[in-house]
């Protein structure tokens, strides 16, 4: 089942009106999945069955990614803001203090989610926040490029290089290491997801003043990071186990930024783990 739903966010301000879709498939424990910057909640597709024959999963767009449309003028695409849209979201579909996780940028949401306990156990996969001021430039400017690259390309010319493994590769390469085993119409709406996201620039621009650099003591924290990562590199989730020492940190061999293309039983496997 996939919906959008109109909540009632309380802000600084007073509550404001936030938007999100999301879709939810399965039974058992609620699973809330959160996604990357300029990605969708399709990039959970190649996991979600498996995750859905053990939990009630419930993949979000996060605001201006996806059918979710930018957070209104005045709200910040910060965590404060972000999370009190996922806490609302949790709210309204009586999701009473679910397992998350999240990826990239839906990886730090997770852990501030997990921070202010507000769901029952974390499973971030390179989380964003836990990198030095080179490697936060680094990884800006290759998003920033590929944003770049994703709008100025034609939509012919994007469906014609997803019909092969090479062109896959060209479009995606950078966050997934076998970017062959993505299908063609998935690379195609991938690309098109990063293209519009509305909410890219603003996040990005919040982005460049994150850091997490507190513990989540009482709370099952599961930190992965895949082998090959290009834009948020694995030393990172040394970092986030210095941070976070209960965590469990799990390297994911052959495994890209966004994992759960690369080896969707492993990436499953550790997400159940982490949520039991």
């Amino acid at each position: 089942m996939s919906a959008t739903v109109s909540l009632n966010v309380p802000t600084p301000h007073g509550p404001r009106t936030v938007s999100l879709a999301y879709a939810r498939v399965g039974s058992g424990e609620p699973l809330l999945l959160l996604h990357g910057i300029g990605h969708h909640r399709q990039a959970w597709d190649p996991i979600i069955d498996i995750l859905a024959a053990e939990r009630d999963v419930i993949a979000v767009d996060l605001p201006g990614c996806g059918e979710s449309p930018a957070l209104p003028d005045g709200l910040a695409h910060d965590l404060p803001t972000m999370n009190a849209a996922l806490g609302a979201l949790c709210e309204e579909l009586e999701l009473e203090r679910p397992h998350v996780a999240g990826n990239s940028l839906g990886g730090l949401l997770a852990l501030d989610l997990g921070r202010a306990k507000l769901v029952r156990s974390v499973t971030a996969l390179a989380p964003a926040g836990f990198w030095s001021p080179v490697e936060r430039r680094y990884a800006f400017g290759l998003l920033q490029a590929m944003r770049q690259a994703a709008r100025s390309m034609p939509l012919p010319v994007v469906e014609r290089l997803s019909r092969t493994a090479a062109g896959r590769t060209v479009l995606t390469s950078t966050i997934y290491a076998r970017p062959g085993r993505r299908s063609p119409e998935a690379v195609v709406a991938e690309t098109l997801a990063l293209a519009n996201a509305e909410g890219f620039t603003e996040t990005l621009k919040v982005g460049g003043s994150v850091q997490f650099t507190d513990d989540i003591p009482g709370l099952p924290v599961t930190v992965a990071w895949g082998t090959r990562d290009r834009i948020l590199v694995r030393r990172q989730g040394i970092r986030a186990k210095h941070i976070i020492p209960r965590a469990r940190l799990v390297r994911l061999p052959g495994c890209g930024h966004v994992p759960m293309n690369d080896d969707p039983a492993l990436v499953a496997r550790v997400v159940l783990d982490g949520s039991r």
